[in-house]
């Protein structure tokens, strides 16, 4: 008889997230095993310990989640498995903290998809604004749409500083060309709005962004999409459901709402899951694998 499936799921915070919980159960693993309050330090011992426990064909059957809050943070706790394998012992590893990554892989898929049908296009050279500039989903979403061509700006509200710090270690690790700006008064916020192609709005829940006042006079202007779902949205004039529908009021804009953008969120992070479990060879995924699969779901 095979072992069961067995998920290590690690977290830097006090818990682990119980949606992540529930879709490595859904995707067919038996049992999800959570580690809390972890740190990079951490990492090493509990891999080598999971990976020693089996056979080198017993260990296909297990992988590690790694979540957390902080992208840079998760990304540095992969690193750090990755150091940990001993070949043939070896497992498969999933960074996806707070969701972030599926969901800003979801996000930019969704506008991919829309420039394409809606305008024969693409992101290259786009310009590109993404409000919510320091969270992990604005700073993955912004990170992507770089890697995809655009001229992608993360947008701060406390000054330039600590947005700044981000898109230079984005640029450090990733090799891409990310800038920042600063909308910390509403004339900033509608400036950059008026000058975008695509907006994609990743600030708190249940706070409006931008109203439609503030973008619509955007004479470039082709995709705003809002990750938030609690009212008041993100982006006034977006509803949640819209999925590519023009925008009223604006003249041609269309908007991707939370739940079109959650729905490929959801069968994203669960292809991740399920990528792991029919792996022969270890694999390694971020927002990057993340984006592939989600364009494959979009497309």
């Amino acid at each position: 008889m095979a072992p069961p499936r067995i998920l290590h799921m690690v977290t830097p915070l006090k818990y682990m997230s119980p949606f992540d919980i529930n879709m490595g159960i859904d995707a067919g693993y038996d049992h999800a095993i959570p580690y809390t309050n972890a740190t990079i330090e951490d990492i090493y011992g509990l891999v080598q310990d999971a990976i020693f426990s089996r056979s080198p064909e017993g260990i296909k059957r297990q992988a590690v989640f790694i979540g957390g809050k902080r992208a840079i943070e998760s990304l540095d706790m992969m690193d750090k498995a990755k150091k940990a394998m001993v070949p043939p012992f070896e497992v498969s590893v999933f960074a996806d903290p707070a969701g972030s990554f599926t969901t800003a892989a979801a996000m930019v898929a969704c506008a991919k998809t829309a420039l394409k049908t809606k305008f024969d296009t693409d992101f290259k050279d786009k310009r590109v604004i993404v409000y919510g500039g320091t969270g992990v989903v604005a700073f993955a979403s912004a990170v992507i749409a770089s890697m995809d061509g655009a001229k992608a700006f993360l947008v701060g509200y406390d000054g330039p500083e600590r947005v700044r710090r981000l898109t230079m270690e984005a640029n450090d690790r990733f090799g891409v060309d990310l800038d920042y700006a600063d909308g910390t008064t509403e004339e900033q916020k509608v400036e950059l709005a008026q000058s975008a192609d695509v907006i994609f709005s990743a600030g708190p829940a249940g706070r409006q962004i931008l109203s439609l006042a503030q973008y619509s006079p955007a004479k470039n202007l082709k995709v705003v999409a809002d990750v938030n779902a609690v009212p008041p949205l993100g982006i006034e004039g977006v509803g949640i459901q819209d999925n590519g529908v023009p925008v009223e009021g604006t003249d041609g804009t269309v908007g991707i709402g939370a739940l079109a953008i959650g729905d490929i969120k959801y069968k994203t992070e669960i292809g991740m899951f399920k990528e792991m479990i029919k792996a022969e060879k270890p694999v390694y995924l971020d927002f990057r694998a993340a984006y592939e699969l989600a364009q494959e779901l979009t497309s």
